[in-house]
């Protein structure tokens, strides 16, 4: 593979990390659904930023199957239409697998801009189903969601890609 210049080369991802780090979301999602704000429209969705940063970096160990299975599971702990979050996760994840190649040359800021249509189509399919099936309009903060999403797309970048970064141990016998 062709790197960008001045791009680091990255150990591999460790499977437990990826999936700890997915349920990690999943937890602080559900507690934060718990929380002060309980449901906020503006909230940004943890465990979809998570999602679509592993299925950007490890497509064949993340993807459309382990989207819908997170997204059934916040339909089961938010109580929402049954396959409401499945069928955004699902979503997301395709769009986020069919970008991932093109989105890995852009810097992480430029990343965020990136997947910021991707998180407002994952509310969208939310907010239509939502009102589809007779719910109401959660007001004007659901456009908050996707931007915040965006947001902190940088932060979790560099969380997540800290284990696999090489120590900068430079070795004039060693190429790499």
């Amino acid at each position: 593979m062709i790197m960008r210049p001045g791009q680091q080369l990255l150990l591999p991802a460790n499977p437990l990390f990826v999936w700890g780090s997915l349920m990690l979301a999943l937890m602080l999602n559900m507690a934060q659904n718990m929380g002060l704000w309980g449901r906020a429209p503006w909230m940004p969705d943890l465990l979809a930023v998570v999602l679509v940063f592993w299925t950007v970096h490890q497509p064949l160990r993340v993807g459309v199957g382990a989207a819908f299975a997170f997204g059934l599971m916040m339909d089961v702990h938010q109580t929402s239409l049954l396959g409401q979050h499945a069928l955004a996760y699902t979503a997301l994840s395709f769009l986020a697998i069919a970008i991932h190649r093109r989105l890995l040359w852009f810097s992480v800021p430029s990343q965020a801009i990136q997947v910021l249509p991707i998180f407002a189509a994952a509310h969208a399919i939310e907010l239509v189903i939502r009102l589809i099936s007779g719910g109401i309009f959660p007001g004007l903060g659901v456009f908050l969601a996707p931007l915040i999403e965006a947001v902190i797309w940088p932060l979790v970048s560099v969380l997540l890609l800290a284990p696999q970064r090489r120590a900068p141990n430079p070795d004039a016998n060693r190429p790499l």
